[in-house]
């Protein structure tokens, strides 16, 4: 006689392959479709031109010769000296310091400080890379 008192057993193994290789197709297919909006855009005047933003540009040797704008400083007189150059000159230009490698993180760091106690927000660390 048979015992019919067995359930039976479903081997959804199959399924969760088939199942995760279409997920898989799917993440790497959906990045590569890009959606292309036409957007009438409104004509500009060609009578009024964007003005050139000023940018400050502060260098740091390996000497710790800091030079900015053809005036040259130490870091003893660069607090003071950066402060009456940059008196005149708005608090929302860039700044971009660029520092020799070789210099010891403290005085890159010093170099920011004086920057941002001067009120300029826009500092920013010049990298090769």
């Amino acid at each position: 006689m048979h015992d019919f008192d067995e359930t039976p057993e479903l081997n959804i193994t199959p399924l969760v392959d088939i199942m995760l290789v279409l997920l898989a197709i799917l993440m790497v297919t959906i990045p590569a479709v890009s959606y292309r909006e036409d957007i009438a855009l409104p004509q500009g005047s060609k009578k009024v031109q964007a003005q050139e933003e000023s940018v400050l540009e502060i260098q740091v040797t390996q000497a710790k010769k800091i030079v900015v704008r053809g005036n040259e400083y130490t870091f003893s007189t660069f607090p003071d000296g950066f402060a009456l150059l940059t008196q005149n000159i708005q608090k929302n230009t860039p700044v971009y310091i660029t520092a020799d490698k070789r210099l010891i993180y403290d005085d890159v760091i010093y170099i920011l400080k004086v920057v941002k106690e001067s009120g300029f927000s826009r500092a920013s660390l010049v990298t090769s890379g």
